[in-house]
């Protein structure tokens, strides 16, 4: 564990979540920016409230502060493999649904699978510096989703990007925790030391 107190591995991570704070804010304006297209060519209230949709990871954790960085990174990378999933297929759905009708809607569903792609990958990358092994993906990290109606779908791809944008917040949220002295010398022994 000394190189992960070293001068230039803590460097490194801070580059590292620098780089991911900036990667997750510009994906959340994106994503929000999706969002308001979506509402509007799927003919949807902006407003609607959404169940919690099966498959999408929920932003919203208790005892937040009591995490280590260690879970924090590991958290979200799990969530962001669901959404590359889930994101994968909204985008099917979605060139089934509309085909060429509405190409402006695919590009901007493509490049924030993109962008949660090249996030999950940053993840890994942090994980990596920590000298944490990477968890593997079971099959694509999601079981198939059932097949649902038209209007179920419309609904799980609103409830999908809501929960997106929130996590943008919470990934920006775990990587400033982890830029703090306290939390990123520490990340290893609290992980042995917790419950």
């Amino acid at each position: 564990m000394a190189a992960a107190d070293s001068p230039s591995t803590a460097l490194r991570r801070r580059d590292l979540c620098s780089r991911g704070i900036r990667l997750a804010g510009k994906m959340r304006a994106d994503v929000v920016d999706l969002l308001d297209a979506y509402v509007e060519q799927q003919g949807l209230d902006a407003s609607a409230s959404v169940a919690a949709v099966e498959g999408v990871p929920l932003a919203a954790v208790e005892h937040w502060d009591e995490q280590t960085g260690t879970q924090r990174l590991l958290e979200n990378l799990a969530a962001y493999r669901a959404f590359r999933a889930l994101l994968a297929q909204m985008l099917e759905e979605q060139r089934e649904q509309l085909g060429e009708a509405d190409a402006g809607l695919g590009r901007a569903l493509a490049a924030v699978l993109l962008q949660v792609s090249a996030f999950a990958y940053h993840l890994e990358e942090l994980l990596r510096l920590e000298s944490r092994g990477i968890p593997g993906e079971e099959g694509d990290g999601q079981p198939p989703l059932p097949r649902l109606s038209l209007f179920e779908q419309k609904l799980r791809g609103l409830g999908v990007l809501r929960e997106l944008a929130q996590w943008a917040v919470r990934s920006v949220r775990d990587l400033r925790q982890l830029t703090k002295p306290s939390l990123a010398t520490s990340a290893a022994p609290a992980l042995a030391e917790s419950p």
